[in-house]
């Protein structure tokens, strides 16, 4: 059982070496077309929402105010608000309706 952890770890290492030094060996120039360089800018954004979205709906006792929370700081943000404000104002939903709901 112990033999086959080290063997785990091993293959996981090589493959985060490869996906990191692969594209750096493999792209030399600059990168031209358009939608790649698009693509490319948007991939730490859609990984960072993919990773929290779920997080916010499920950090409270009730999903429902995970996702009130989440539509006033959209809501928030959208108006141009810091993000100590949106992050307050979320706060305060999720504490004002989880004394209401439970």
């Amino acid at each position: 059982m112990q033999h086959n952890v080290y063997i785990y770890i091993a293959i996981m290492a090589v493959v985060t070496y490869l996906i990191r030094v692969l594209p750096l060996t493999l792209i030399r120039g600059e990168i031209t077309n358009r939608f790649l360089r698009s693509f490319l800018y948007y991939v730490p954004y859609v990984t960072l929402a993919v990773m929290t979205f779920p997080a916010i709906l499920h950090a409270t006792n009730s999903i429902w105010s995970g996702l009130a929370a989440l539509v006033v700081g959209v809501v928030l943000a959208w108006l141009g608000q810091s993000l100590l404000t949106v992050a307050v104002a979320a706060c305060v939903v999720v504490y004002v309706l989880e004394l209401l709901i439970v």
